[in-house]
């Protein structure tokens, strides 16, 4: 682990319209909790916005829009630890706005989750002082922050006052389309001091009725001696602080430090939240010691979660940040909190912290490193299994409807109306028509059991998942006797610009291509579930439980042989049942006229127009088909409904859909990447890097401030681990295809598939695969058409040649 520069984030000056930018990138987590990268002394204004949020901490508010009541629910902005403000007593509170900044620097320093700002600034009266910031969310311990503030007096001596605070009458402001909805979500219950250094508050939400309580102890330290101070007590509705006055001599630093506790009602093995914040601080250790700690966790985890490219530094900084946010996210700390992974991580309020499909691109790095941690996050769907039956059941159908958007409990979370922040027009909100999150879920599933070979699992939670959403798509598809067919109507593919048809008031479109073959997928594959459970758990304990008897097995065969896929333009796979007939669109003129057109659906409506009118997509949409099946897969199925689709035309359809799509979502260019990578490698790897700058240059134009991206971020860490690999997983082999990217000189990463480890080294030329000594099981590769045998502690070479041919060599 060298190479200092591929392991920090550096921001240099002080650049307030990127500020809040910097501290989505810059927010710390532990997978419990995690905390915007806002620096100490802020408070959310239009510059600054200070946010921490708890896994799975949501409540639900009404608010009146357009003359109709809506219910949201939201992942609740929890009480603002970090504040702590400062000035030389009788000046103003430190603001960066109001000194001149002779120098700034801020780091967020990947490998031991560390976040640093070093400030030079001198004020009105022409002091100069420097301050060094630290900070950290403690990944071994999750209930646990800390931060310190190191003050030196450059050119001057006196006394400076400071205020160390917990602020639980923060809201939920940090996207600028929700702030016509109500944001007050939390409500205070008591705060107060302990042991003179010890501050607590205890808040609680108002509708889910989730205690949250916060302590925080604030010492001052002249090098290794801490200093006595006499503190004063300010305390308000939802508000505590400390406040007291240290003299500081010119050229001496003084250090002021602050450990935070963060303790819910949720939480397991505790009595009652603000005692045990207290208690967990009586306890603690200083900075440095929980520095040294929280340092060692993050060490074992890149042991086994860092992925090296050669190809500069700049690539493999933005890879690790991305591995950084995904791990902060959802951790060793989630498991048994019966959470989700929001799309837009714990980093912000956008799409209000809710779940979405964005697991299906998450879930294939977890699976490699950490499957544990999928599998608790499976059970987060599990819990939510009854829900889903109750809302299939609802619309008239039978089995488990998941819903587009979940949070707290599984119902749909899908907002009934969105704003157009173009137009200002709130609009209806059809996207909860996505049936096919069910597909994606069982994708998951699937994909997990694969890679783990987890059947007890399986037989005890995921196959009654896989089951119940077959039963939900074969409900859902209708049989049509004219065409001896099934179609599947009223549902909205991933696209999302299109929800319904031209002129039509009602939502939804007929027979999506990606919804019908995963329908098709999902229940071929459940019927494949069913055969790998021993038959007593089969038969009796889950058809039995479920209900589940052969004639529904056997609708399931019929549907899988006779699904409805729509082609035009020879060959060409139909988004939907009439996108032929769809106007095409003027793409050079949109683009001379607005410049970025990414959101080219708030572009029409804005001008009284609709993408419902056009041959345009936000996001990949058939391409997602290539993105999830190899073309021997996708095959293989088109021939099971009765389709002759030569693989040769995958390359056709991939040209056709990059021409039509505006790239609205972070999600299409991992999509486009991955399906570019066989045909134009070159091209795959342009827009690898394209994604790989999605939310650290925020390349939609000011989205990100409100949130990472954690699909796409995850996505581009997937391309390489599996798609620049050909990595795939079948019949117990852990299949290899690798094609790399020339430009991409050497690919280094630790796998673990069915309980082995195995270093991956990928260059143009060759592969290496190698099976830890510690390993107990002989593994089977699959290389160029043959398996192998790789025994623990041995390896295989394989050489690739300029035609793509296999030459094998090593100790297996």
């Amino acid at each position: 682990m060298n190479n200092h520069s591929s392991w920090v984030l550096v921001y240099e000056g002080f650049d307030p319209s990127k500020e809040s930018l910097r501290e989505a990138l810059c927010s710390l987590g532990n997978g419990y909790f995690c905390t915007r990268g806002a620096a100490p002394e802020s408070e959310a204004d239009n510059i600054h916005y200070p946010g921490t949020y708890l896994a799975g901490g949501y409540n639900r508010l009404r608010t009146e829009i357009a003359g109709s009541v809506v219910e949201n629910e939201d992942l609740v902005n929890m009480p603002n630890w970090l504040l702590m403000k400062f000035r030389p007593e009788g000046g103003d509170w430190f603001n960066l706005m109001s000194v001149n900044i002779l120098s700034y620097r801020q780091e967020l320093n990947l490998q031991h989750g560390v976040l640093t700002r070093t400030v030079r600034y001198r004020d009105k009266h022409n002091r100069d002082t420097q301050i060094i910031c630290r900070r950290i969310v403690h990944m071994g311990n999750m209930h646990l922050a800390a931060q310190t503030i190191t003050i030196i007096p450059e050119n001057w001596s006196g006394r400076m006052q400071i205020h160390s605070a917990i602020d639980g009458t923060v809201i939920n402001a940090g996207v600028e389309r929700y702030k016509q909805l109500n944001s007050k979500h939390l409500t205070p219950v008591k705060s107060g001091t302990v042991h003179e250094d010890i501050i607590y508050l205890l808040v609680e939400t108002s509708q889910s009725q989730i205690r949250v309580a916060e302590a925080a102890r604030t010492r001052v330290y002249s090098g290794e001696e801490q200093r006595d101070v006499e503190r004063k007590v300010i305390e308000g509705q939802g508000y505590i602080a400390q406040e007291f006055f240290v003299a500081v001599s010119e050229k001496k630093p003084v250090r002021v430090e602050k450990i935070v506790s963060f303790y819910t009602s949720r939480d397991f093995a505790v009595s009652e939240p603000a005692g045990d914040a207290v208690e967990s601080l009586t306890q603690s250790g200083d900075f440095e010691e929980l520095l040294k700690s929280h340092t060692l966790k993050w060490c074992h985890l890149w042991d086994r979660c860092d992925i090296t490219v050669e190809n500069g530094d700049r690539t493999q900084m933005i890879l690790r940040l991305h591995i950084f946010h995904l791990l902060q996210t959802v951790s060793r700390n989630s498991i048994d909190l019966d959470t989700g992974v929001p799309a837009r991580g714990l980093h912000g309020e956008a799409y209000r912290g809710h779940i979405f499909w964005d697991e299906l691109f998450i879930f294939p790095y977890l699976n490699l490193r950490i499957p544990v941690l999928t599998r608790s996050l499976l059970l987060y769907r599990y819990r939510r299994l009854d829900i889903a039956r109750l809302s299939a059941k609802k619309e008239g159908f039978r089995g488990a409807l998941y819903p587009w958007q979940s949070g707290s409990n599984g119902r749909e979370e899908t907002q009934k109306l969105h704003l157009n922040p173009k137009s200002g027009r709130w609009l209806p909100d059809n996207t909860h028509l996505q049936r096919h999150v069910n597909a994606a879920i069982a994708y998951n599933v699937w994909q997990y059991f694969e890679t783990t070979g987890d059947m007890e699992f399986m037989a005890t939670y995921g196959a009654e998942i896989f089951l119940e959403i077959a039963r939900f798509f074969s409900s859902i598809a209708t049989y049509n006797k004219e065409l001896e067919r099934y179609e599947i109507f009223g549902v909205l593919g991933p696209d999302e610009y299109h929800d319904k048809y031209p002129d039509s008031e009602k939502p939804g479109l007929n027979n999506n291509a990606y919804t019908n073959i995963m329908a098709v997928w999902v229940m071929r594959t459940a019927i494949k579930v069913l055969d790998i459970l021993q038959p007593k758990k089969r038969k009796i304990d889950l058809q039995e439980t479920i209900g589940l008897d052969n004639a529904e097995i056997e609708i399931w065969k019929n549907i899988v042989h006779k699904m409805r896929i729509v082609f035009h333009d020879d060959g060409i796979i139909s988004q939907f049942e009439g996108y032929d007939r769809l106007k095409e669109f003027d793409w050079e003129g949109y683009r001379r006229k607005y410049g970025d057109i990414q959101r080219l659906d708030r572009i029409l409506e804005a001008e009284g127009d609709s993408a419902n009118h056009y041959k345009v997509s936000k996001q990949a949409d058939v391409l997602m088909l290539f993105y999830l099946f190899s073309s021997e897969e996708l095959h293989e199925l088109f021939q099971q409904m009765g389709y002759n689709f030569d693989p040769q035309l995958i390359t056709k359809n991939i040209e056709y859909y990059l021409k039509r799509s505006s790239n609205g979502s972070t999600l299409s260019n991992i999509v486009h990447s991955w399906v570019l990578a066989r045909s134009n490698r070159l091209g795959s790897w342009e827009l690898l890097n394209k994604a790989l700058e999605s939310d650290i240059s925020d390349i939609q134009g000011g989205t990100t401030h409100e949130g990472i991206h954690l699909g796409a971020m995850s996505g581009t860490v997937d391309i390489l681990q599996r798609c620049y690999t050909g990595m795939e997983f079948r019949d117990d082999v852990l299949y290899f295809n690798p094609r790399i990217p020339e430009s991409l000189n050497r690919l280094s990463m630790r796998i673990k598939y069915r309980g082995n480890w195995f270093d991956l080294v990928t260059t143009p030329e060759m592969m290496i695969v190698s099976s830890g000594t510690c390993e107990v099981q002989t593994a089977k590769i699959g290389f160029g058409g043959k398996v192998y045998e790789l025994m623990p502690g041995k390896s295989l070479s394989f050489g690739i040649d300029s035609c793509h041919q296999w030459r094998v060599s090593g100790s297996a």
